[in-house]
């Protein structure tokens, strides 16, 4: 009676959140929930409203004028909201003096929500700073300069558009077993209206062998169990691999205990790969799965015939006899590999945290495609439900492996010591961290479901319904992540595992498959189309019912029109060549939906053999000193394409004034040209058929006198909050010269301001000479200029020994005031928020021997 009452409850909850939904107007301009004029808003004094820029006219502007905020300032309004919830938070601005963006901060309520970058333009153009949750009545939103520098016509409030999160319970691979199959059913049914909850094991025989420790804590605390445990397949490995019991665990776990079971598999290299020989002992001392305390070379793991590759195969199969185990006792696993690959962000692998993703994203998505294939067509493997961890930097969906073998997204979300951005430590972060989970939806288009794989603090489960959050699952890591106060309040522990809205172990359905229906079935089970017409024709599908009755045929939530879409004659279906070329191209899932028993999946592959346009040349340089300045001429072949726009980044050019353009090329603009920032810069040409061109344009400055050496430092920020209580900037030295370079004659210098005299302290997080051959001070200027009054000077140990040609050493440093006061560090002279991977930054400075050898001093 429990369960059902709460089951009410919980459904109640699901249509309360499914309401507010539907009767959310949709979000658009001209009927937006709030608009204001930002000349009426509360304005601070050293803000002016205007209608011109130096003596000339911005028109297009609504109101009496717009308001010209310059390095400083805020721009205050109150908006009532009817319900608390979700909304989008945007203004209607212009920006066109930083082709690299100006950065702004939004605070909501007295919460600080983050620094935004203004992108560059020259029109009134629109900017959204995303979700954000609004209490019923008065909320007080307010924009902060940090570099300032825009123009601001209008702010507007709406009611957010949030995805509906439906997703089909399409599993990428259609040979999955019946158990797998009930089980992505049921997450499927459960997302988006209730989180299920979990937790992380101990592995490797920790806490002096304990695995239950934590599900005994919970336990104790709340008086439930999770739903989801997870484990990890570490200790199953060629090098040193031992029987810990974990296959036994999830065994226990599914089949004795009812739960749902996840793993991850960090999986371990030898620390020196070259003096390793296949299938010899080594010592887990000697292994690691950390890419700066090893030799693997991970681009060759994925080109057969490599030691490399014949690791990575003898790792797969000592994964497969494991999961094969599990497969025999009917356990499904939501199956992790491979995960975190991004790490600090980058498309080379120059953030990553692990060795499988040290090589960069196209190797990665090899890695990801070899051992999906190895399991799923080698070893006959079909217990799994496909997970990859995902960010949302922007390169995050260049590392993402497909839909066809993904099922689910999952983010780890660690954010109570690092990346928060409220100002807080030393307390657990409850954030739901709403924006970023939308984010991942849109990375598959709603298609793939969103969990929170591995976490610190677990949200309030009042943030999460709030914020409409749908998190699939939580799972925190063990030990203090979980039980230390730091993290997680026992007490929010305790209403969340209570809660109608959360599921426990006790909540599960029976996900055991007995007497299963017959299932209809469909051959073949894939198909490929090919946009290009000459190439065209209706696929055949032969359909062979088993006594179900076809209901209809879904491509994700929309069903196909029968006789227009396919047509069904007997057991033949034909599906159209005119519906078919409207998908784009990718792979598609099409559900066979029959009355009863499971549904078959038709797996579509799209694609087009018409031949695209090509542009000429494919990379360009362009030199911004005024006597070398030129237009640059791009030849088009258009195959018959038209040419739609042109772009950079998310900045379209604009036609007559970027550039000008005629069937046989494009004149790209000096003017334009010479607004862009230093390095690469990918000019995209967008036509009306075919593939995109790319043109790589490497922009320079000779006419800008700068030390030149035999070193290069590169750099970016950790930590991008305008306001923040440490800094954390991250180098990277490369010697570009052809001798060796003693580290000890090597000095950096990272120019910022202070803030308020104090005492300072420094840490080295990490360095790839080791973090003890790494030193830090802080140097007082004697003279401040705009944008510093200080710098941290990095120095190195003798110990640290040499740099030989082409070799790099990467150093993550950080540094706080005694007192944890807060940085602004919006305007510091070598912080560049725009960068999240490694760039060559010469505000950042290097010296030998005291001479200086790379970068500009303020």
């Amino acid at each position: 009676m429990k369960n059902l009452i709460k089951k009410a409850s919980a459904m109640m909850l699901a249509f309360t959140l499914l309401f507010g939904l539907m009767t959310a107007p949709p979000a658009h301009a001209d009927n937006a929930l709030f608009t204001i004029e930002s000349e009426n808003a509360q304005l601070t004094s050293d803000l002016q409203v205007t209608t011109q820029i130096y003596g000339q006219q911005k028109p297009g502007y609504s109101g009496s004028g717009f308001v010209w905020m310059q390095n400083s300032g805020t721009i205050t309004f109150t908006v009532t909201v009817p319900e608390t919830g979700m909304y989008t938070i945007s203004t209607r601005y212009m920006q066109e003096l930083s082709p690299d963006g100006r950065q702004q901060s939004l605070t909501v309520n007295g919460v600080t929500k983050g620094s935004y970058m203004l992108p560059y333009t020259t029109n009134w153009s629109d900017f959204d700073f995303g979700y954000h949750k609004l209490n019923q009545g008065s909320n007080t939103i307010q924009l902060k300069a940090g570099w300032g520098f825009a123009y601001f016509d209008t702010f507007t409030v709406d009611y957010a558009a949030l995805d509906p999160l439906n997703v089909q319970p399409v599993l990428a691979d259609s040979e999955a077993t019946p158990e797998t199959q009930l089980l992505m059913n049921y997450l499927t049914e459960v997302y988006g209206n209730h989180m299920l909850s979990g937790q992380q094991e101990i592995y490797g025989g920790g806490n002096d062998g304990n695995s239950e420790l934590e599900f005994d804590w919970i336990h104790n605390l709340t008086g439930k169990y999770p739903a989801i445990r997870g484990f990890d397949f570490l200790n199953y490995n060629p090098l040193y691999g031992w029987e810990d019991g974990t296959t036994a665990r999830m065994i226990d776990w599914v089949n004795n205990r009812g739960g749902i079971a996840t793993s991850s598999w960090h999986i371990t290299v030898p620390r020196d790969f070259t003096a390793y020989q296949l299938g010899e002992f080594v010592d887990w001392k000697e292994a690691t799965y950390k890419p700066t305390e090893t030799n693997f070379n991970t681009a060759s793991a994925v080109i057969p015939g490599t030691k490399e590759y014949q690791y990575v195969m003898m790792a797969i199969e000592d994964l497969a006899e494991q999961l094969e185990i599990l497969q025999n006792n009917n356990v499904p696993v939501i199956f992790r590999p491979f995960h975190e690959a991004e790490g600090n962000g980058g498309l080379n692998g120059e953030g990553a945290w692990f060795w499988w993703a040290s090589a960069g994203a196209e190797v990665y998505k090899q890695l990801w495609d070899l051992i999906y294939t190895e399991l799923t067509e080698t070893y006959d493997l079909h217990n799994l439900i496909w997970t990859y961890n995902s960010y949302v930097y922007s390169t995050s969906p260049a590392w993402y492996p497909g839909g066809d073998q993904v099922d689910i997204i999952g983010y780890d979300k660690y954010n109570t010591i690092y990346n928060r951005y409220d100002g807080l430590s030393g307390v657990p972060n409850e954030d739901a961290i709403t924006s970023i989970f939308y984010q991942l939806v849109d990375l598959t288009g709603g298609t793939k479901m969103v969990a929170m794989t591995e976490n610190d603090t677990v949200p309030s489960v009042i943030n999460l319904t709030e914020e409409k959050a749908g998190w699939l699952y939580f799972l925190p890591w063990y030990g203090e992540h979980l039980m230390s106060s730091a993290f997680n309040y026992p007490a929010t522990l305790t209403t969340l595992y209570q809660s109608d809205y959360v599921i426990t172990l006790d909540e599960l359905p029976d996900l055991k498959v007995e007497n299963p229906i017959p299932n209809a079935s469909i051959t073949p089970a894939t198909v490929e189309f090919d946009k290009y017409a000459p190439n065209q024709t209706d696929p055949s599908i032969t359909v062979n019912s088993k006594g179900n009755t076809l209901i209809a045929l879904r491509a994700g939530a929309n069903a196909l029109s029968a006789n227009q879409d396919y047509t069904l004659s007997g057991n033949t279906l034909l599906l159209k060549k005119a519906f078919l070329a409207t998908l784009p191209i990718g792979e598609h899932s099409i559900v066979f939906d029959f009355n009863q028993g499971q549904d078959p999946v038709l797996k579509v592959k799209i694609v087009e053999t018409t031949p695209s346009a090509s542009i000429a040349p494919v990379s360009a340089v362009f030199d911004k000193a005024a006597t070398l300045a030129q237009d640059i001429i791009v030849a088009l072949t258009l195959n018959g394409h038209q040419l739609v726009s042109i772009s950079n980044g998310n900045d379209t050019l604009l036609s007559g004034q970027d550039y000008t353009a005629s069937s046989a090329g494009v004149v790209l603009s000096k003017s334009y040209l010479s607004m862009l920032p230093l390095g690469q810069n990918v000019i995209t040409f967008h036509f009306s058929g075919g593939n995109q061109a790319v043109l790589t344009l490497n922009v320079v400055d000779s006419g800008v006198p700068a030390p030149t050496g035999d070193l290069t430092v590169q750099a970016f920020n950790g930590n991008t909050s305008a306001s923040t209580n440490g800094i954390s900037p991250k180098f990277k030295v490369v010697n570009t010269g052809d001798a060796a370079i003693q580290l000890s004659d090597v000095l950096l210098r990272y120019y910022y301001t202070i803030d308020g005299e104090r005492d300072q302290s420094f840490w080295i997080d990490w360095a790839s000479i080791g973090n003890a051959n790494v030193t830090g001070k802080f140097v007082k200027l004697a003279t401040s200029v705009e944008g510093a009054d200080y710098a941290l000077e990095i120095g190195f140990t003798t110990s640290a020994g040499t740099l030989n040609p082409g070799q790099s050493a990467e150093i993550q440093a950080r540094f706080s005031k005694a007192d944890w006061s807060n940085y602004n560090q919006a305007g510091d002279y070598s912080f560049k928020a725009s960068s999240s991977q490694f760039v060559n930054n010469e505000q950042v400075t290097s010296y030998m021997n005291g001479q200086l050898i790379w970068g500009i001093e303020p």
